[in-house]
This record gives C-alpha cells, structure tokens and sequence, in this order.
C-alpha cells in the first residue's frame, strides 16, 4: 500500500498501560508507534481523574493521576517511538506476510508486525442515578479535576467503588463535610481505604438511595431513602462515582473475540488473532485482576512475546546481565 508507515509494533491507546508497553518495547529494540483517539496521552486517568490519588502502584505511597502520567510519560520518552495523539485507528486487516494493515480516522494507513492493544474500556460514559438523568446542575459531577471546588463545602458522593471512596478521602481535608451514599452495606473498594474514609470522619449511609433531587431559593437539596427512613440533603456539591457505560467502537470490527467489552486472551496476551495481544482493563482471562500494577505486568508479557514472533531469533525472555556466567 502507497504511503504506508511500517512499524514492527503499534499499541492502541495511550493510557498509563499503553505508555509503559510503548517504554518496554524500547528495551527490545522494536520500531513503535503509539495511538489515542485523544488529544493527549493518560487516558482516563489523565482526563477525569488528574488529582485523584492512586495508592496502589508499587513505589508510591500515594501520587495524583496527573503527576503519574507525567511521569510515564517522561518515562516512555526515554526510548524512541512515534505518538500519535487524535488519531483513532478504525481498521485493522490482516495482511498474507504476517503483518496488520491499520487504518486510523484521519484518513492514514499504517502497517504493523504486531498489535498491542491498551484500550482500557474504550469510550466511557458515566453511569447517572435515574432519578437526576434529567438534572442540570455545575455542582453535580461524575468526577473532580480541580479539588479546590470542595473547598469549604458540603459534599456529597454517591457510589461504593475505589472512586467514590478516594473522592471522600481526598475531600475530607478541604470540605466542610462529606456524605457517601451507597446503595449497599458493602463497599467494592479497597479495605484500607474504606477504613480511611471512615477515620477521615466521612458520614456514611450504606444501605441508602438517592430518589429525588430539587432546588428552592438557590440551595440544592438530594432526597435520601435509607431503609424505611427519608432525609434531605442540602449540598453544595454532588459527585456521582457510579462507574461508566463502555463502548470499544471500531474494535467490535476487528474479529478480537469480544466478550461483554472484554476481549478474552491467552497466557502470552493474545488474542485469538495471531500476533494481536490485549493488555489492561480491556483484556480478560481466568483470574484478572484489574489493577494498574497487573497491567504493567501485562504489557511485559505481550511485548516479550511480540518481540520472539516478530523477530525468531529474539527470546521471550531479554537476557539480563545478572543471569551471564563470566
């Protein structure tokens, strides 16, 4: 194909795991190219959760999600690969010599010995309560880029995952007061961080729902069911942490196996095309766990088997110098 960039490697998305694939392919010596359908690098972690802490990558002890994608990306740039950034890869063929032909949205062709992809859970819509699908308000939002908006403020947060309770974490310094809500008794998030909600002085109602919402003389107000209990609930402030819709696009067309937004693999990372691996929250297999930590692992793992099945003579396994007998 005419004006076609060849690549032994291209990795789809950008994200913290898409980053680090892109970094570990440098060690292998392999010709890189990395997409996002986004004007910048980070992924959902860059663009709804800048100042959320993570805590649960090793080598921090906390970090905000900006600085960490900084840093991955300070990172990755140490090895030298092509990114392109708002340029969503729509196409994927395969070719009769064992390579990819990629088409992207903006109209250019690209082929690839190899596929990595580190979509996450593709295009992502937060989930809204039912009873404010219709409300519009500055104060409510599915996530916080700037926590100075909490500053002195009544805040409440609906959900019971890792985010909603970092949220209450992170506002429990700054607001005035923070209510969780959460439809069930039990969290989903980490233990250790639902203790530190609670230490934090968050109130907690768990079991409750939130049925109702209205506003008089300029003060907004949630209508809160707890059990056979009603309360109202002024704020300033309303966070609805209740995860997201996903939508994985052009990927349903590629013939990855897709399960649920899930794309099922193999030990190695592939997919059940040759040659294409899935990393990330995107991937599925027996036993995942979805941790950014795990992740990392993953793009390991496929880089390692795509650098052998590109290149024979390579091993999976890079040599390491403390492994050489003098």
């Amino acid at each position: 194909m005419s004006n076609t960039k060849e690549y032994d490697l291209v990795i789809v998305g950008a994200g913290p795991i898409g980053l680090y694939a892109a970094y570990y392919a440098g060690f292998r010596g392999l010709k890189t190219a990395l997409f996002d359908g986004l004007p910048q690098v980070g992924g959902q972690v860059a663009t709804m959760y800048p100042e959320k802490l993570i805590h649960d990558v090793a080598g921090f002890p906390a970090i905000k999600g900006g600085d960490f994608v900084n840093s991955l990306l300070e990172q990755s740039q140490r090895q030298d690969y092509d990114l392109y950034v708002s340029e969503l890869i729509v196409g994927l063929e395969p070719l009769a010599d064992d390579t990819y032909s990629i088409t992207t949205d903006c109209g250019n062709h690209y082929s690839a010995k190899a596929v990595v992809i580190a979509a996450g859970l593709g295009k992502c819509t937060p989930r809204s309560l039912p009873a404010l699908s219709e409300v519009k308000s500055p104060n409510i939002m599915h996530f916080v880029p700037d926590l100075s908006v909490l500053d002195g403020k009544d805040v409440v947060i609906a959900g019971g995952g890792d985010s909603a309770v970092d949220w209450a974490i992170a506002a429990a310094p700054r607001a005035k007061s923070v209510t969780v809500v959460h439809r069930r008794a039990r969290f989903r998030a980490h233990e250790a961080s639902v203790n530190e909600m609670y230490e934090n002085g968050a109130r907690v109602v768990a079991p409750g729902e939130i049925e109702a919402y209205y506003k008089e003389s300029g003060q907004e107000f949630l209508e809160l069911c707890n059990g056979a209990d009603k309360e109202i609930l002024s704020f300033d402030k309303f966070v609805m942490a209740l995860g997201f819709h996903s939508d994985l696009g052009p990927m349903e067309g590629w013939g990855v196996g897709i399960e649920g937004f899930r794309i099922p693999v193999k030990p190695n990372m592939e997919t059940n095309l040759s040659r294409v691996f899935a990393i990330g929250d995107v991937s599925e297999y027996p036993g995942k766990v979805r941790l950014i930590a795990v992740g990392f692992g993953e793009a390991a793992i496929a880089v390692n088997h795509a650098a052998a099945v590109i290149s024979p003579e390579l091993s999976v396994l890079p040599s390491h110098s403390t492994n050489e007998v003098s």
